[in-house]
């Protein structure tokens, strides 16, 4: 658990931060989130005592962290920051192993953990340990980031803008191989983010901050549904109902589909029996593609009527947010979209349809909300809060 009490960080007449108080429980994920210049870095770099607080309090599990040496606080904290900061000239593995290293870990110890962690975050030991960082890919320099905050079992993570310097596409699998994880690890995390669909995403609970202050600090549907401010209402969009879809995920609404693996006309045919369509699979259950069965039914061979497809770009995860699946099923032009596991096997598909009936679900709920003054008894700002907004 992490427990801020009335933290403070003044430079000369500057305040930075300004009495921030807020728990976190063990295992969950909270997300300080604002406008630039309003001390989230600032409060995340306290806990782990890179910037030295003012006054106020952290404890980590009851233990005050000024209490701690610096350098020995460090070495139980895992740190993952935007540019990563692998050492060049050190292989994956070797950057892994950094932390177990400098706390006197024997090879025979570490070296199973480090293997392990690869594998967890999607990146194969027999595949990607002896390569340099100048072989990776930016997602991958990524993960292998994170797993090196997490190789000695840290208690606590803090993640600044981690996923911030990756591509679009990029950013959404590891914000999914994130909750993937989580959901595993249950690490206590602190993360910081200026992207509020990545906040209400992530997060079991989102910190708000502006000018030093915590705005409210709250579950992402409370942020949603009951702003305290009209600075909250605002910083979280108008697109609520759309956000919303944020904190679904398809593996609650994803359906089982027909699959083969044969690619003669008979094998296929039966498999599509009364479907449209039937997913293609190699022996291993890997998506490979897809069969139109309409266009099958009009004498087309099986391997002119199928498409093939790389599932990284063509399908999604259980983890996957249904506004993630969504922008998928939209920029590929699908009504569905199919759905795998981490290595790419089939596991069901997501509709369109199954998209809609949530959203018109959480349009339903945000419209009682509505109509219940829950917006209209949110204070009125100042101008001068409104011009600072803006």
């Amino acid at each position: 658990m992490i427990t801020l009490r009335d933290v403070t960080k003044r430079y000369g007449e500057v305040t930075a931060v300004d009495g921030v108080s807020f728990e976190v429980p063990s295992g969950e994920v909270c997300v300080l989130i604002g406008p630039s210049g309003c001390g989230k870095t600032t409060t995340l770099r306290m806990i782990n005592r890179l910037i030295e607080p003012t006054s106020g309090s952290i404890e980590i599990d009851g233990q005050d962290v000024m209490s701690v040496r610096p350098e020995e606080l460090r070495r139980h904290i895992g740190y993952v920051i935007q540019s990563v900061g692998l050492f060049p000239h050190l292989t994956v593995a070797e950057n892994v192993a950094t932390v177990p290293k400098l706390l006197g870990w024997e090879r025979r110890r570490y070296e199973p953990k480090v293997r392990e962690l690869l594998g967890i975050v999607g990146l194969p030991p027999a595949e990607y340990a002896d390569k340099y960082p100048r072989q990776l890919s930016g997602g991958q320099a990524q993960r292998v980031g994170v797993a090196r905050a997490l190789v000695a079992d840290p208690p606590l993570l803090l993640m600044d803008e981690p996923f911030g310097a990756v591509d679009p596409l990029t950013r959404e699998r590891l914000q999914a191989e994130f909750v993937r994880i989580q959901r595993e690890l249950k690490k206590t995390v602190i993360f910081v983010t200026h992207d509020v669909d990545e906040a209400i995403k992530l997060a079991d609970r989102i910190a708000l901050m502006r000018s030093g202050n915590l705005e409210q600090y709250d579950t992402p549907e409370t942020l949603l549904d009951h702003p305290a401010s009209k600075f909250v209402h605002d910083f979280m969009g108008s697109d609520r109902a759309l956000k919303r879809l944020g904190r679904a995920r398809v593996a609650n609404v994803m359906r089982t589909v027909e699959s083969t693996t044969g690619g003669a006309r008979s094998v296929v045919a039966e498999a599509c029996g009364g479907s449209r369509f039937v997913y293609l699979t190699d022996e291993r259950g890997v998506l490979e593609g897809w069969v139109d069965c309409k266009v099958l039914d009009a004498g087309t061979p099986p391997e002119e009527a199928g498409t093939t497809v790389d599932w990284h770009e063509a399908a999604v995860h259980p983890e996957t947010t249904l506004k993630d699946a969504l922008s998928r099923m939209l920029g590929f032009g699908f009504r569905n979209v199919a759905v795998v596991d981490a290595d790419g096997r089939l596991v069901g598909e997501v509709s369109l349809a199954a998209i809609e009936g949530t959203m018109a679900d959480a349009d339903t709920h945000i419209a009682n909300l509505e109509e219940g003054e829950v917006l209209g008894a949110i204070p009125e700002e100042s101008p001068a809060e409104r011009d600072e907004l803006t």
